[in-house]
């Protein structure tokens, strides 16, 4: 069985550290990816982490774990409120989904408040900064053993 996780971010992420860092902070995607490398080399799991402003994209990866992961974690941005083709892939895969927004969303704009990943996956971390990223791998870890 494969230990490989899929890291998936949406639109506007290629942007992180340099976007609104009063928001989503300093930290880049490079770094999200380092950290979650370096978690996963302790729980046995390799990381792809991957970043497209493309929503057919994204379905694209998410169809591919399909036989490649054993797990996604999943960051669609504005992609989150909107893409039910997103929720359909991700309906797809058999493994853990964990959703991940650095931001809390619930504090923010009304149309944020709604999700369609959420409809799927199995935990949801919000509000954490980047360092929801680590937590998501920590409990993915946790999930496959």
């Amino acid at each position: 069985m494969t230990r490989t996780i899929y890291i998936l971010n949406g639109p506007n992420l290629n942007l992180l550290g340099k976007r609104e860092p009063e928001i989503y902070g300093h930290e880049t995607l490079d770094d999200v990816a380092a950290a979650c490398a370096a978690i996963g080399a302790e729980a046995g799991l390799e990381v792809r982490l991957l970043q497209s402003n493309w929503e057919g994209q994204i379905v694209d990866w998410i169809h591919e774990a399909r036989e490649k992961a054993a797990g996604i974690i999943i960051n669609p941005a504005a992609l989150t409120h909107t893409s039910v083709a997103v929720l359909d892939a991700l309906n797809t895969f058999e493994g853990p989904v964990i959703e991940v927004h650095i931001s809390q969303v619930h504090k923010r704009e009304p149309f944020r408040h709604h999700s369609y990943v959420s409809k799927r996956a199995d935990a949801v971390m919000a509000g954490f900064g980047v360092q929801g990223y680590a937590l998501a791998m920590r409990h993915m870890g946790a999930i496959l053993g």
